[in-house]
């Protein structure tokens, strides 16, 4: 069936805006690194505003450039084209490197949630090693761990 149709409304509340912000400004860049690193020739620039009027911007290469061509709807000259292509490679590493680090990131903090559950666990049952916990509580992660640790 597909996601409904959820009707735009201003948020009333001053935090809930800005944390809301705040997500959907993170989800917009990083979609857009994706786009400059799996096509590697996408020119991007985006320019957001914070509710409080702050600017926020993602470029890949150079905003003038991208802005030129969109304003006057003509083609960079060659010279230009040429100069943009020696560009063009080490952005697309970068932006690939960012991706990377970013899913490294997001793995780090699942990993870190699940080590944190585990202290959890050990704190309410103080005289029960990780080991002895009752596996109906652990989750996935806390599972595997628990199957490398008895396989070594």
């Amino acid at each position: 069936m597909g996601r409904q149709k959820i009707p735009l409304v201003k948020i009333k509340k001053e935090s809930h805006r800005q944390v809301t912000f705040s997500k959907r400004r993170a989800s917009l860049f990083k979609k857009a690194s994706e786009l400059c690193t799996l096509m590697c020739g996408a020119e991007i620039a985006i320019i957001v505003f914070s509710p409080a009027q702050k600017p926020f911007s993602f470029k890949h290469t150079s905003v003038e450039s991208v802005l030129d061509r969109h304003l006057s709807q003509n083609n960079l000259p060659s010279t230009q084209t040429q100069q943009h292509r020696g560009n063009v490679a080490p952005s697309c590493e970068l932006n690939l490197r960012l991706t990377e680090i970013l899913n490294e990131s997001e793995e780090e903090k699942k990993k870190g949630q699940a080590m944190e559950d585990m202290r959890k666990v050990s704190a309410r049952r103080p005289m029960i090693n990780w080991w002895e916990a009752p596996v109906e509580e652990m989750n996935m992660v806390q599972l595997q761990e628990m199957k490398s640790a008895l396989e070594s």
